[in-house]
């Protein structure tokens, strides 16, 4: 994909006057007098300078703390180097630091609720749990964990466990039991909060079964607060080891925040789970909130006056991410249910009635949206609306055109790009520069991010490995019970020594901006071409017949090609004609190499449980292996589909 020779959108310069990321330049200029005149300088500055930048930031961006760091970096190793050593602070107080009245959070869902907690009620709520939680023995280092909706309950949970030192992990309540246990069965919580129940598009789903199952299989669990959900008078009794929400803790006790170093553990995050048991992830609280903040506030433009959207479940990284824009003072709106189904408007209605300023969400969402022909700015008042933000894949230049002709002629949209795994971006939005198609604005601040050869040269504007050269404050504390590192090491390091390897192929632009291509692990590599799946799916967007389509290598012949399976829409069936479109679509959008040998129909692509689709699983099944770990999957039996198809042979 060559890079967009105009931009699409480009910031006024009344909006660069008045964003953070302005101030913040201002600021690092006075103070350190860094050679700041723009992103680029700036951005090289916060790789070169990474003590006097961090420290800009946690000044900066007012991070809380009962005392403060003697040393800011120690180390230049990854994994090794410390920071902010001798500090002391709390993740749970930097999100709610004072009590007032303005609203903290609004909760929507699709059968239409809606709730409001202010922060002087989140505040009171937040200590209630929390004493709770103490009267049941937590402690710091303790796991506590939530299986529950994008409810503020889950939000008050998590405050509540990180204000006293105890680690967060959650899940969202669509996983099944095994898959549960994959993930919490490893960290050993002690107390579960779980929810009785989710509607997701139209349907209601019992979860008593799988708490239950949960429970008998988990035994570290000695407490299970219920929150109901689907039936407000469900019982206490209805999980083992029982609590009711409501009457859990104490009302009116103190809200005390434990003072912790920056490397103490607050959350367990979870890779997919596809090539083996889900990792671990182990984020410290002070590298968590510290990207956090910089991302929201330098990055998003976030502060008291914005109402911060992303569509997201408990099990994604995403999710910490919106409870997180809570310490910028912005109000965070959560929702619950399925974005399109049965009312297809619904993120919509929400974003205009509720005047969203800054909307998440990502690419299928706003592909499923064009091709249902939703035009939302001629239907609802988005002009509050100001930032869009993509994550979870690559954004395609059409939709890119989207949401410029459709959505809002005069927004940042931001295609983002980072991951569970550093709890950050690699790949950030930047309301100070232009958005150009198909491209990711900026690299983050303070992340040294280069393109590698196979033997770990750089490039210039050609496809690589994406890596990151230098140590970041939230490179994980490691796996949760991989005492001796070497599974955290093999997984990012081993690679590039001393090098963080991300996994994704990628391009830096010659102005400073990123193309993601698609995972590395899944590239294509007919005839020694090294082609990114991101690059054929995303003119396959283009194509309104096509719902979803999973690209793969199969080893043929002593070489490998391109095998393309697709979902169409309800009713159609892939003939020739459609075919041709697909093959003509690629063909002239990229090059006859890019053209798959064989494309194939498909009911169902097989998913995690978080959404993605899943290239290696079918890659396996197609060669006769045995894709490892099923349960990672939320439609294993998709699978079936791709077992000794007979086109494959020839």
């Amino acid at each position: 994909m060559e890079p967009a020779a105009k931009p699409i959108w480009t910031p006024s310069p009344e909006r660069v006057r008045k964003a953070a990321l302005t101030r913040f330049s201002h600021y690092v200029q006075e103070r350190y007098k860094a050679p700041v005149h723009d992103y680029a300088s700036l951005h090289h500055w916060s790789v070169e300078f990474p003590e006097h930048f961090w420290n800009a930031v946690w000044d900066f961006c007012e991070i809380r703390c009962s005392q403060n760091a003697h040393q800011i970096v120690d180390g230049t190793r990854m994994p090794g180097t410390q920071w902010f050593v001798g500090a002391l602070l709390n993740y749970a107080e930097n999100l709610i630091p004072v009590g007032d009245d303005s609203i903290a959070i609004i909760f929507r869902n699709e059968s239409g609720e809606r709730r409001e907690l202010t922060r002087r009620e989140l505040r009171n709520e937040v200590a209630r749990v929390a004493a709770g939680l103490k009267a049941a023995g937590v402690k710091i280092g303790d796991r506590v964990a939530g299986y529950l909706p994008n409810i503020p309950e889950t939000v008050i949970a998590m405050l509540a466990a990180t204000s006293l030192g105890a680690i967060w992990s959650s899940c969202s309540p669509d996983f099944g039991a095994s898959a549960v246990v994959d993930r919490f069965g490893q960290i050993k919580p002690r107390v579960l909060f779980a929810t009785d129940g989710y509607q997701y598009a139209g349907k209601r789903i019992d979860c008593l079964p799988t708490v239950a199952a949960v429970c008998k299989q988990i035994s570290s669990i000695e407490r299970v607060v219920l929150v109901p959900y689907l039936n407000a008078d469900a019982k206490a009794e209805q999980v083992p080891h029982g609590a009711l929400f409501k009457l859990f803790g104490k009302a009116g006790a103190p809200l005390t925040f434990t003072q912790l170093p920056f490397e103490q553990p607050a959350f367990i995050l979870y890779s997919s789970g596809t090539t083996g048991a889900p990792k671990c992830i182990v984020h410290s609280a002070g590298g968590a909130l510290l990207q956090q903040m910089k991302e929201n506030i330098l990055h998003s433009d976030m502060g008291p006056e914005d109402r911060y959207f992303y569509f997201t479940t408990c099990g994604w990284v995403m999710w910490n991410a919106l409870a997180s824009g809570l310490a910028t003072g912005a109000t965070i709106v959560l929702f619950d249910g399925a974005p399109l189904q049965p009312d297809p408007k619904i993120l919509w209605r929400v974003a205009s009635e509720e005047r969203v300023t800054i909307f998440g969400t990502g690419p299928r969402f706003l592909t499923t949206c064009e091709q249902q022909g939703l035009r939302p700015r001629e239907e609802f008042d988005l002009s509050a609306l100001r930032t869009v933000i993509s994550t979870g894949a690559p954004l395609s230049p059409t939709s890119y055109r989207y949401v410029y002709r459709d959505v809002h002629p005069d927004v940042q949209l931001s295609s983002i790009s980072g991951g569970t795994d550093l709890m950050a971006c690699f790949g950030a939005a930047c309301p100070v520069l232009p958005v150009y198609e198909g491209e990711i604005q900026a690299l983050g601040l303070g992340m040294k991010v280069e393109i590698f050869d196979e033997a770990g040269k750089p490039l210039v504007g050609q496809q690589g490995e994406l890596v990151c050269t230098r140590p970041f404050p939230s490179v994980p504390v490691g796996f949760w019970g991989d005492t001796q590192t070497d599974r955290f090491v093999a997984t990012y390091f081993s690679r590039y020594p001393n090098v963080w390897w991300h996994g994704d192929l990628a391009t830096v632009t010659s102005r400073g901006s990123l193309i993601v291509h698609g995972r590395s692990d899944a590239v294509l590599n007919p005839s020694g071409v090294r082609i990114g799946t991101a690059e054929l799916y995303r003119q396959l967007e283009k194509i309104e017949e096509v719902v979803e389509s999973v690209a793969i290598a199969q080893e043929y012949r002593g070489d490998v090609r391109i095998l393309l399976f697709v979902r169409l829409r309800d009713g159609l069936t892939l003939d020739e004609p459609l075919r041709d479109k697909i093959c003509r679509t690629i063909r002239d959008n990229t090059s006859p190499r890019h053209v798959p040998s064989k494309i194939i129909q498909a009911p169902d692509l097989p998913r995690t449980l978080n959404g993605k689709l899943v290239e290696l699983a079918i890659r396996d099944v197609v060669h006769g292996r045995t894709p490892k770990n099923l349960a990672a999957l939320a439609n294993p039996e998709a699978l079936d589909f791709f077992k000794h198809r007979p086109e494959l042979k020839d």
